[in-house]
């Protein structure tokens, strides 16, 4: 019997706990790399290091998002201890967070080096807080550094370790530099300075800015997925990445991130604003021909997003291999190009 592509749980599956990457693969170009070819169903599995060798004729679209220390801990006035995780701005220095710990509206939260939030609003899954300093209201980009200082690498919750000083460096693309990713864009971190350069040397490179929230971690609900109300990331396009989009060369998107923020352009042809693209079989891509992504979590919009290429059959059939490969899954993992 074939699998309901709108069925929530045809897109799960089960995953050994030993196969969820604690840490990256090092060097970078060690990690595992599967090759879907879709013209006839092939599968190639290499490593990471012999991409080039795979590669189409194609531009490609990086995500250049830089992930901040958004994992805070602190405490209310009252004295109890609160963890808290940026999601993302809301303007006039209020952000939607993520609370671990009893919180009410009008509750204070304080942090060191003087930063304090009040707790604005409790909505479903989200909490709006209002940032200040010293009793000061404060910038956003101002609030970022206080959170370099003090904050933590926002690890996704499977990784069941604290973060080190090393995922400072690990949990981070080398070409990041727009603050403000509470995840990485993960396909992304298999990249090593001299990859790119062999890239640039064969093929145009540009890059979109879309800031990964927390919603990227949370699992599809609802048993009908064309019911699943999908999370909004800001994001932003560059001119040079726009030209790749409306010219006719075929395009690799480096991420489920990448792959969304190409599609919303295509379809709306806005440059900035919030990205809520859902991509799943019955809502394929137009634009992007070709994808490079790593393992994700069973029943997530990311998964729909790889089986929109490929198709739900065949999804299955390639994480069976990967499985039974041993390959690494989620952020740290190992990579699958699908062409």
């Amino acid at each position: 019997m074939k699998n309901n592509i709108f069925d929530l749980d045809s897109y799960d599956y089960e995953l050994p706990s030993s196969l969820i990457a604690s840490s990256p693969a090092n060097p970078k170009e060690s990690a595992n790399l599967l090759v879907y070819q879709r013209s006839n169903n092939k599968i190639t599995h290499t490593k990471f290091g012999n991409l080039m060798e795979f590669l189409p004729d194609c531009d490609i679209i990086f995500n250049d998002t830089k992930v901040i220390k958004a994992r805070i801990y602190g405490k209310k006035s009252s004295g109890g201890a609160v963890e808290l995780l940026l999601n993302q701005p809301l303007g006039q220095g209020k952000f939607s967070t993520l609370i671990k710990g009893r919180v009410k509206a009008g509750t204070i939260l304080e942090f060191d080096n003087g930063l304090s939030c009040e707790v604005i609003e409790l909505l479903d899954e989200y909490r709006i807080v209002k940032f200040n300093q010293n009793g000061n209201e404060i910038k956003t980009e101002n609030l970022y550094q206080i959170l370099n200082q003090i904050g933590h690498i926002p690890l996704p919750p499977y990784i069941k370790r604290a973060d080190q000083k090393s995922d400072e460096i690990w949990y981070q693309s080398i070409f990041a530099k727009n603050d403000g990713a509470v995840a990485a864009p993960t396909a992304s971190l298999h990249f090593s300075q001299q990859m790119i350069q062999d890239i640039k040397n064969k093929h145009n490179i540009s890059y979109i800015t879309l800031h990964v929230g927390a919603g990227t971690f949370k699992g599809v609900e609802v048993s009908d997925i064309r019911e699943h109300k999908m999370h909004s990331e800001i994001y932003t396009i560059s001119d040079e990445a726009i030209n790749t989009i409306n010219s006719n060369k075929p395009i690799l998107g480096v991420g489920t991130t990448v792959t969304r923020c190409i599609e919303y352009f295509y379809r709306t042809r806005v440059k900035d604003g919030l990205c809520d693209l859902f991509l799943h079989p019955a809502n394929p891509p137009q634009r992007q021909n070709y994808l490079l992504t790593n393992f994700h979590l069973p029943k997530s919009t990311l998964i729909m997003l790889v089986a929109s290429f490929v198709g739900l059959e065949n999804v299955k059939q390639i994480y069976k291999q990967a499985i039974e490969k041993e390959y690494k899954f989620y952020s740290y993992g190992d990579a699958m190009l699908v062409i």
